[in-house]
């Protein structure tokens, strides 16, 4: 007796359709799961078989051999639990196979036969949806999750018992129906906002500037000058999400099980700010079973880097594929994975160890090799893939005390919108959405200053010893704040107002 039930499994953050075969045969009793599968679905027999018993059904005391095919792709996890008692009630006849073409089926069994939520299930939604199946049969806790998927149908299950009757055509389940608009709107408000910022109107300029043109940021100033409280902010003035931007990010999540259930879709963007005693693979993904790190939940979002150079060195070192590629490709003998890490890089750090360099009121009690080995954690390489460093000096007490609330997040994010459309309509048809992507055919293109601003440069490339990368990092600033004025052209100003953000240029170590 053969049955054959559809399912899926996880390939990074997508999924590809497995047929989970059930043979029941002649012969002592055997479960064999066959198709690479992990401890865990190697386990699913003994769930799948108290299950079984517990919700009313027979177990074949027989041989049964379970094929996951394709069978040279690493099946991962418990959401074939449900497949599997499907296809044993299908191969003995208890469930009809007529209906078992048209849906795909996951989920975790408990011992009772509840049905219990798995990862992923947004990205079987997808997969589905992509495949031309009818719908899907999912724990009822995932069903809101994967119903943010149109043009699919989402049945969610609580018991065995119900997954049975509804293919055997007894039950008739409501498909999850999800208001996409109202859904998006309801996750897609910020908590933190500009206005409650005192003082730092230099810093929000380079904060404003740096969500313009997707730039890269470093912030260098004393503890407690707010450093952190203006990073968190960052995102509330990042254009607002995309639907297709938002389905990608809530992927990840979903993989990882990080995906809340009242929240089935990440419409805001992430905001990720790991301690500093994080490992390279938990910051970049890897591991023996490849996961998603920090950078890449932090696509289409911000991840900021507290302390920078506090990190260990070869953990800040992974981040320049990430950087220049936006994605993350983790190899490994069985399988290669690649992760979205399209993400807006925000570093915060102490002028020297103590914190209190060239500080008015408190003393700095740091060497002049001791500020030097500080700032040298913090690689060349790195630095050129920054283009925004700026000063955040400590609040003065006048600030504070103003009871006046300050620009809000929103009126900040209605220019920076501006600033990218215009950056979207300049590159439209090539594969660049932002100034800070621009290859060099493209600032020889589009950054060319007037003739005073090339006085400028010129005087201050000498002067300071600028690098050819820093050259270019200035034009590409100097390119947004113009886009931010609305100019057309790159004026001195602008590029007075870019070469002020390189503070580390400007006050070298």
């Amino acid at each position: 007796m053969l049955a054959k039930v559809l399912s899926s499994a996880l390939h990074g953050i997508d999924a590809i359709i497995v047929e989970v075969e059930v043979d029941i045969a002649q012969g002592l009793p055997q479960f064999a799961t066959v198709g690479l599968p992990d401890g865990a679905v190697k386990e699913s027999k003994d769930r799948v078989k108290s299950a079984l018993k517990n919700s009313g059904y027979d177990f074949p005391n027989r041989k049964i051999t379970v094929n996951l095919a394709p069978a040279d792709i690493r099946k991962e996890g418990a959401s074939f639990d449900l497949p599997v008692a499907v296809g044993i009630l299908a191969a003995t006849g208890v469930v009809k196979k007529e209906r078992l073409k048209e849906y795909l089926l996951l989920g975790e069994l408990s011992l009772d036969g509840r049905i219990k939520p798995v990862r992923g299930c947004l990205s079987v939604a997808v997969a589905a949806k992509r495949e031309g199946f009818s719908g899907i049969v999912v724990p009822r806790d995932n069903a809101c999750e994967a119903g943010v998927v149109e043009g699919i149908q989402v049945f969610g299950v609580e018991e065995l018992a119900e997954v049975v009757e509804f293919l055997n055509g007894d039950r008739a389940i409501v498909p999850h129906a999800v208001d996409i608009h109202e859904l998006f709107r309801q996750n897609s408000d910020y908590v933190e906002d500009f206005s409650e910022v005192k003082g730092q109107e230099h810093a929000k300029r380079a904060l404003e500037v740096a969500a313009a043109g997707g730039h890269n940021l470093l912030m260098i100033g004393p503890p407690g000058s707010g450093k952190t409280m203006l990073a968190r902010r960052i995102p509330s003035v990042l254009p607002p999400m995309s639907f297709d931007e938002a389905i990608e990010t809530t992927k990840i999540y979903s993989v990882m099980g990080l995906l809340e259930r009242e929240r089935a879709l990440i419409a805001s963007r992430p905001f990720r700010s790991p301690h500093h005693t994080i490992s390279d693979i938990g910051l970049i993904g890897g591991g023996n079973t490849p996961k998603p790190g920090e950078v890449s939940l932090s696509h289409n979002g911000v991840l900021f880097l507290d302390e920078l150079p506090e990190f260990k060195k070869h953990v800040l070192e992974v981040l320049r594929q990430p950087l220049e590629d936006g994605r993350v490709t983790i190899s490994r003998a069985l399988t290669s994975l690649t992760y979205p890490s399209r993400i807006m890089l925000v570093t915060a750090m102490n002028p020297c160890p103590c914190g209190y360099l060239a500080d008015p009121v408190h003393p700095c009690t740091c060497t002049p090799l001791m500020i030097q080995r500080y700032r040298s954690r913090i690689s060349g390489p790195l630095l050129d893939r920054i283009d925004i460093h700026i000063e955040v000096p400590a609040v003065k007490y006048r600030e504070l005390a103003d009871r006046s609330e300050g620009e809000s997040s929103a009126r900040i994010a209605a220019r920076v919108v501006g600033s990218r459309a215009v950056q979207l309509e300049r590159f439209k048809g090539s594969r660049v959405h932002c100034n800070a992507q621009m290859p060099p055919r493209f600032i020889k293109k589009f950054c060319e200053p007037d003739a005073a601003g090339h006085r400028m440069l010129e005087l201050v490339t000498d002067r300071l010893g600028l690098s050819a990368r820093t050259y270019t990092r200035i034009l590409k600033v100097a390119r947004t704040i113009a886009d931010l004025e609305g100019s057309d052209g790159i004026r001195e100003n602008h590029i007075s107002e870019a070469i002020q953000y390189r503070s580390l240029d400007r006050k070298p170590a």
